[in-house]
């Protein structure tokens, strides 16, 4: 019967990923061509940002968006759900297609999924910036410094949504801000931080709740070392669930920048690591 039920879960996953493929099969993928929607005229070539904007993807997203208080949110909901997941942005924004991508596949497994701006209407990162401003451009949009934006999607998902159970998956500095609420909030059910860490905070392995770390092997924004001291530093001092994974040839935004119809080399590997976040959520919520 282990088996069965196995068998059935994998097959339920699956069937969520092909449903929220097939919302999208209306639109047209140029196979060449990267993200332009917040990509200015051209990449900059005197200063590329390590952090690719990734593949192209024309979706409009199942959701709609909404005004919460003093910040806007992409929401998506299943029929009748009391769990909700937060969707944390890279840098590129909340309106990237792929984020809202990845929102509605977390609607589709029966999550109500949320996708607010977290940068509360300050520009997204653009591919044609000069990298060499980033921490300019980041002084003001810092992912340790939004407790006030969750508290307000925390109090609308409860009040608004009736969720009762509530996680957070980010990606980039989404996965830095994932990191950052598993340290701050006890009622978050699980986290999946994906190619994020927090770096500079004392407290950074006294995780509150259970949180899956996820990885590429050739990541140029976070290094391999950082990767091993949180995962040493973790088993060290750490009472939450935990897990580190690391996925060998794949880079930074393989999880959700990439499009797994036109990577036949990556799809085993973005197809792995998005089930271990369903899966990750699913254990805990």
């Amino acid at each position: 019967m282990v088996g069965v039920a196995k068998r059935d879960k994998h097959r339920n996953l699956q069937s969520a990923f092909s449903y929220i493929r097939s919302q999208i099969s209306a639109f047209s993928f140029p196979h060449s061509e990267k993200n332009p929607r917040f990509s200015g005229e051209m990449a900059n070539e005197a200063k590329p940002c390590p952090c690719d904007i990734g593949d192209k993807i024309e979706y409009g997203g199942l959701g709609e968006e909404v005004q919460i208080e003093h910040i806007k949110a992409y929401v998506v909901k299943p029929p009748a759900s009391e769990k909700a997941i937060i969707v944390i942005q890279d840098i590129f924004g909340w309106q990237l297609p792929n984020t809202r991508y990845m929102a509605d596949m977390l609607s589709a497994n029966g999550y109500i999924a949320i996708c607010p701006d977290f940068f509360v209407g300050k520009e997204p990162w653009s591919p044609s910036h000069d990298w060499s401003t980033f921490q300019q451009w980041l002084e003001d949009k810092k992912p340790t410094d939004i407790k006030k934006e969750v508290d307000v999607v925390l109090r609308y998902l409860k009040e608004q949504c009736g969720a009762k159970h509530i996680g957070v998956v980010g990606f980039c500095w989404g996965g830095v801000a994932t990191h950052y609420i598993a340290l701050q909030y006890q009622e978050i059910k699980a986290g999946v931080s994906v190619y994020g860490i927090v770096r500079e905070r004392e407290d950074r392995f006294d995780l509150k709740s259970p949180t899956l770390f996820i990885f590429a092997e050739n990541d140029a924004v976070i290094p391999l070392d950082q990767v091993t001291t949180l995962e040493t530093r973790l088993k060290e001092k750490c009472t939450a669930d935990f897990q580190v994974k690391i996925f060998p040839k794949q880079t930074h935004g393989f999880v959700h920048r990439k499009r797994e119809d036109i990577n036949p080399d990556d799809k085993h590997y973005i197809e792995e690591a998005r089930t271990d976040m369903i899966n990750w959520l699913n254990k805990y919520m």
